[in-house]
């Protein structure tokens, strides 16, 4: 597979917000009236509230803006990689995670179907040694 791929750790901010209408919009208004970008974003729901993965241009503005609005927001590591878009990457890649014997506690994905890219966020069981089992991909 001749694959062109880039993987840099990333903060991510999981944001827990009340799971009803205008709570995400508020967020993103926030964040975006300071400037702050936000490169990839996942939403879980559950009952009561709602989980906010994201990765954004400036994570520590971001933390202190949430804080400061009362948004309760914590902060992991994450790998972001970026990868050809093509059949058998994400397979490649959670092979060798396997083998490396690291978990993926949880992942998301997006791409065009015609973009020639598409970027991979993936909260791994350990970052050093994830990005060291992916490094010659």
């Amino acid at each position: 597979m001749n694959a062109s791929v880039t993987i840099e750790t990333a903060t991510q901010l999981s944001v827990f917000l009340g799971n009803r209408p205008g709570a995400l919009s508020r967020v993103c208004k926030e964040l975006a009236a300071e400037k702050i970008n936000i490169h990839a974003l996942a939403i879980s729901d559950t009952i009561d509230h709602a989980v906010i993965r994201m990765v954004v241009s400036d994570p520590t503005k971001a933390l202190m803006i949430l804080g400061e609005r009362g948004v309760l927001a914590l902060e992991n590591d994450v790998l972001m990689i970026e990868t050809n878009n093509e059949p058998g990457m994400l397979a490649t890649i959670a092979d060798r995670l396997a083998t490396a014997g690291i978990n993926i506690e949880y992942a998301y994905l997006a791409t065009s179907p015609r973009s020639q890219l598409g970027l991979l966020i993936v909260r791994p069981s350990n970052v050093e040694k994830a990005e060291r089992a992916l490094r010659d991909l």
